[in-house]
Formats: structure tokens, sequence, C-alpha cells
């Protein structure tokens, strides 16, 4: 329902102050640059976190290795080690060409966090990070763990036991809830999911044979969460996993940049001020885009640019961003559904903790239509052989928006870019797909070749070869 008023304002006067309001309350595409985007050294001394809290944080997922290769027998060769790869997409490129009817200036690749072990999404970052990091508190603090043991002990009755008596909840539009349920139970906690009206069946059933009490809502994301919340605070043993606020979530997820530096330092790739770096991530409630960009930042500093990519039916980061007020509006509040088949995406309120933290540092947003989701999911099937769910190929049409769009132009032209964009890295974030039943992907590839019409754009051709579920 549309307010009367947001945040004291009509509609038509945000729409004065704010013009693309009207194009986004339309939900009509767009290419959103940060007014307020700047250098890091502007933000260091404002930011919450520091290079000290992800170096904490990838120093608690390498003791926790040997746990995880005992128990996830698949991240055994990698020593429990949980990363995905890093794919070139030379004939995905081709066809985004084609319909850029120009160059794509650099280098486009795939980070595949559809194959991360465990949960098969981004979420295995940061979801299953917090989990492991709160074991761990319980466990040290009852004197049955230190930090210099082997973790792989973890995997004993006795431990389970112990984390049997105490409780773990999480609100989530699906994958998040999968990587920690996945995870928690696991070890041997009672976890709960509050899961919201878009998420999939086929996740609500996946976390249930686990062993995982799955609630639903008729509502939209916040309300599951806020749900959760309440029910969590009442269990003095229960421990709520808040995706909204959560600093651990973002350090998990922030450990990816580090992980990303090396694989592009293996294929001796520089990245520096002639050389940039592009990275198109998918956003929901903002904490696994904020968390990688963050990393990200902290690594490569101005050389990096990170654009969110959301749903033109659930633009909280963007909504959040323009008018400044973060977690203090919705989608709904200016009329906008919040309807999309991108459920991962699904969310009308964005985080306040990342959006107030990420504010000069997100180089812009772009939001896209569900139908352009399934055509590009055909287009990388067909081209790459990869599959992905529709909500992890949203970071693509940024690339076409940013070389295609006059915004896109102006931002390559204020930050120097234009003359090096022949060195550039392009970096699609794929956020989750491995997971998905083969029947469901077969009709999210079969829906993705009607919507595009084939004979009429593939310059690729291949059968349906998903190895899912």
């Amino acid at each position: 329902m549309v307010k009367e008023l947001v945040a004291g304002k009509t509609i038509e006067a945000w729409l004065k102050t704010h013009p693309l309001l009207e194009k986004v309350i339309s939900t009509e595409e767009v290419f959103w640059t940060n007014p307020k985007f700047g250098s890091l050294a502007r933000s260091e001394g404002k930011l919450p976190l520091g290079e000290l809290d992800v170096k904490d944080a990838e120093e608690r997922l390498t003791r926790f290795a040997p746990y995880i290769a005992k128990v996830f027998p698949r991240t055994k060769q990698a020593n429990g080690l949980i990363e995905s790869p890093l794919a070139m997409l030379p004939n995905m490129q081709q066809l985004l060409e084609k319909i850029l009817d120009s160059q794509i200036l650099g280098e486009l690749y795939l980070k595949c966090d559809n194959e991360l072990p465990i949960s098969g999404s981004i979420k295995a970052r940061g979801g299953i990070y917090e989990v492991l990091k709160h074991a761990e508190d319980l466990a040290i603090r009852e004197n049955m763990l230190s930090n210099s043991d082997d973790y792989s002990i973890l995997d004993s009755s006795n431990f389970r036991n112990f984390f049997s008596q105490y409780s773990i909840a999480v609100g989530s539009t699906g994958n998040l809830g999968l990587s920690i349920g996945i995870m928690g139970a696991k070890l041997g906690f009672h976890v709960t999911v509050h899961m919201s009206a878009d998420a999939k069946q086929w996740k609500k059933d996946l976390l249930r044979s686990k062993g995982v009490t799955v609630i639903e809502y008729e509502s939209d994301y916040s309300k599951a969460v806020e749900e959760g919340r309440e029910q969590s605070n009442e269990n003095p043993n229960s421990y709520f996993i808040d995706d909204e606020n959560s600093k651990d979530l973002f350090l998990g997820y922030a450990v990816a940049a580090n992980r990303l530096k090396q694989q592009l330092d293996d294929r001796g790739i520089v990245i520096d001020e002639n050389h940039p770096l592009f990275v198109y991530l998918p956003c929901g409630v903002g904490g696994g885009p904020g968390g990688v960009t963050f990393g990200l930042k902290l690594i490569f500093k101005d050389n990096v640019h990170c654009f969110f990519a959301e749903p033109t039916h659930s633009p909280a980061m963007l909504v959040g961003l323009i008018t400044g007020l973060h977690d203090k509006v919705s989608v709904g509040d200016f009329g906008i559904d919040n309807i999309t088949d991108a459920d991962g995406l699904a969310v009308g309120r964005p985080s306040g903790f990342v959006g107030k933290t990420l504010e000069n540092l997100i180089s812009g947003v772009c939001t896209v239509k569900d139908e352009q989701l399934y055509g590009l999911l055909a287009m990388l099937a067909n081209s790459e052989g990869i599959y992905l769910e529709p909500s992890a190929l949203a970071g693509f049409p940024g690339i076409i928006k940013l070389l295609k769009e006059k915004s896109g132009r102006t931002y390559l032209k204020n930050q120097n870019l234009s003359k090096v964009m022949g060195n550039a890295i392009h970096v699609v974030w794929a956020t989750g797909g491995s997971m998905v039943p083969k029947v469901i992907m077969q009709d999210y590839y079969k829906k993705g070749l009607r919507l595009l019409g084939v004979r009429s754009w593939s310059i690729f051709q291949s059968p349906f070869d998903f190895k899912g579920n």
C-alpha cells in the first residue's frame, strides 16, 4: 500500500527531488550511479569494521577446516575450504556483445558461488560462518574447546549432545536458511527457519529432510525476520542470526575477497588504476553483496567498482540508498509490490547496517525484470554449460547498462576509467543454483528459451545438461 507520506514527504515531493524514483515506482529497469560514491580513504575512519576483523574471520574458518573436511566429504579435496571457482566466460561475452551491439572491453568472469559446497549459494559464506562462530563461542565458554585444538573433534556425540541444548533461528527467503539449517543441524543444534511466502517449496522440503523446523508465513521476508527474532528472544538458549544487522554474517562474506584476489593472482591478473575490477552482485537485504564489497574495497581500494543488482519489483537497497532512509523505508511505501521469481532477492526493506556502512562505497545499483533473468539463464546454459537459479543472473545486465546507459558512461568518465576499459576485469557474482532440483531447473531453462525466441539470438546450441539434484 502506498503511504501518503514517506519520512514526512509526499510521493510527489520525493519525485521532485529524486526523479529516477518515478521509473523505480513504475518497475522499469534503471541504472543508478551513487552520487555519494567516493574514495575508500574518505570512508575508512567511519567504518565499523576493518582488516583485522576480516583476518579474524579467515582464521576461524581455517580452524574449522578439519571439521568441515571430515563431515562434508565434498570439501576434503580442498582441505575443508568452502570456496568456489572463478570461470572465464568468452562465449557469454560474445552473446552480451550481440545484445549491446558493441564490444565489451576487458574480460568477463563468473564467480561461481552456485558451486559452493554444502549449500550451493553465496549464503554458504556468511550463514555457515556465523553458525561456526556461535558453536566455537559456546564450546570455548564451557572449556570444551580451545583455539589450538584440532576442530575435527567437534564431530562426536559429546559435542552434538552439547549443542543439542541450544537452538538457532533465522528468517530467510531460502538460501540463507539452507546454509544455516544444514550447518546447524550437522553440529547438533535445533534449527528453526522462518520462511517468507516467496520461498521455493523445494528449499523448504530440503530443510525439513535435514531435521530443520520450517515455519512458513504468508507475508514477505521482513515479517519472517520479525517473527523469528521475537520467538527466538523468548528462549534464553536460542541464538537468532539476523541477516539485516549481523556483523558476523557480513564478515563471513567479506572473506571471499581475499579468495578472489588469490584466484586473480593465480591467473596473472593485476588490479590497479590501469586495470580496474568491476563486480556485479545480486542484492536482497544486502548482507552478501555488502560483505563482499567491503572485503574487496579493503584489498583493491579505489580500483574496484561494485554494482548491486535487484529485481524491478524488489528494489529495496536502491530505494534505501536513493532516499538516504536505508531501513527506515520499504518498497511498499512507494507502492512497489515486492513480488518476484528471484526469491533470494525478494526483500522489501534493506539492511540499514549495510546501507549506512557502504553508502559511500557502492558504485551503483541496476534493476532487472524477471523475464531478463530467465533469458540470461538460458543464454549462460547454452553458451557456457553453467546453470544458475534466476536470482543469480541479476548481475549480468549491469555490464550492459554500465557501458550503454548515459549514467554508466558518465560514471566511467568521472572515475577516469574510459581510456583503460580495455584492461577491465568484469566479475559477475553467481549467487546460487547447484541445489535446484533438475526438473525445476529444466523448467527455468525452457522458460528462458521461450522468452528469448531461440532462433533470433542463439549463436551457441547445446542440449540441457544440468547435473543438479
